[in-house]
């Protein structure tokens, strides 16, 4: 995968010590907007004969104001860079942060969620002064390409916006005819509406406790004939 260049529109006034209080984490109810923004990838690799759901290949590009945030919070012989032990202690604690909330992950088969395994590791870089991360995770079992298949990427704390600039930036290799493919972009507004009854008080008092906010995440949607 290589990463598109992301031209950002991030907020001001991180601190060092933000990041690392609440890199990629929730600080409580009072911050239920972004605070970080990401450029992803998603590409759904599919078996050698086209009939299951293999892994999911993750690429997030973060905007500058976080990933300068980053650099100095990591960059603990202060040369400016991250070196390959620098660049292995991000990956770390990423990877700690976000294991709590699937790496913010839903596969979803006619609604029901599918259990995914934990990504043996995330890959770090820096590419154009931006913060990439890069992994790999696998369905604990193989999903067969049949019914409707969903597959969203977002932080359920809303500290992170992770946005799908290009429908093709959710791709699937050599998707079999019996299948069709959408992007599906939920309008807030309709997505309160239309979930009115599920949203009590305390999702808005506290989002993070419940799995509601998916409602409002980009997903890919597959819809497959039971042949696919």
């Amino acid at each position: 995968m290589t990463p598109s260049r992301f031209i950002p529109s991030p907020p001001t006034g991180w601190t060092a010590a933000a990041v690392a209080i609440v890199l990629f984490g929730s600080t409580g109810p009072a911050s239920v907007h972004p605070h970080v923004f990401a450029e992803a990838r998603l590409d759904v690799m599919l078996s050698a004969d086209g009939k299951s759901v293999t892994s999911l290949r993750h690429l997030w590009r973060f905007d500058d104001v976080f990933s300068s945030t980053v650099l100095m919070e990591f960059d603990k012989n202060a040369d400016l860079k991250l070196d390959d032990a620098e660049l292995q202690e991000v990956a770390s604690t990423v990877y700690t942060s976000i294991a709590d909330y699937d790496y913010f992950q839903v596969v979803t088969v006619d609604g029901k969620d599918v259990a995914m395994n934990p990504p043996p590791e995330l890959m770090v870089n820096f590419d154009n002064d931006q913060l990439v991360i890069l992994f790999e995770s696998q369905p604990k079992e193989p999903i067969r390409l049949s019914g409707k298949l969903g597959f969203g990427v977002y932080d359920p704390t809303f500290y992170t916006a992770i946005d799908f600039i290009e429908d093709d930036h959710m791709a699937v290799k050599d998707l079999p005819g019996a299948c069709t493919r959408a992007v599906v972009r939920p309008d807030p507004n309709e997505a309160l509406t239309q979930n009115q009854d599920a949203l009590t008080e305390e999702f808005f008092e506290d989002p993070t406790g419940n799995d509601m906010s998916k409602i409002f995440a980009t997903r890919l949607e597959l819809t497959c004939s039971a042949e696919g």
